[in-house]
């Protein structure tokens, strides 16, 4: 290797670092931001922030109940009586405008920004 290679190599190595080192770094407050707002039958039912210590939320309503489990940031539906369990399929959600639904319980959960800001997906030129 020639020594400029070499020292491609580095500027490339340093320019990758600068846009990750922040990233990494910047989650943390990003993440503490996050808020699941939960909906029953259409009307606002709770909203819970989004920590990274375990809690449990116990949804029983004439329909049946769900039970949604917070942790590591993010929420998931744990458990529900509904016939199909599609709710259950949702999986662990961590990111804002993501969504789970129990139709038959009409359940939604919703992650937001506390802040109520919109972030951006992406943007196309």
């Amino acid at each position: 290797m020639k020594r400029a290679d070499v020292l491609l190599v580095a500027v490339v190595l340093i320019a990758a670092l600068a846009f990750l080192v922040p990233r990494y770094f910047g989650n943390d407050a990003k993440e503490n931001e996050l808020v699941a707002n939960i909906t029953v039958d259409g009307k606002h039912y709770r909203t819970v922030k989004l920590t990274k210590e375990e809690q449990t939320i116990d949804i029983r309503t004439e329909r049946g109940y769900n039970i949604l489990k917070v942790h590591d940031y993010g929420i998931e539906m744990y458990d529900a009586d509904c016939p199909d369990k599609v709710c259950l399929g949702f999986g662990f959600i961590s990111r804002p405008k993501q969504t789970i639904v129990c139709l038959p319980h009409r359940v939604l959960v919703e992650i937001a920004n506390q802040t109520g800001e919109d972030e951006i997906d992406g943007i196309v030129r």
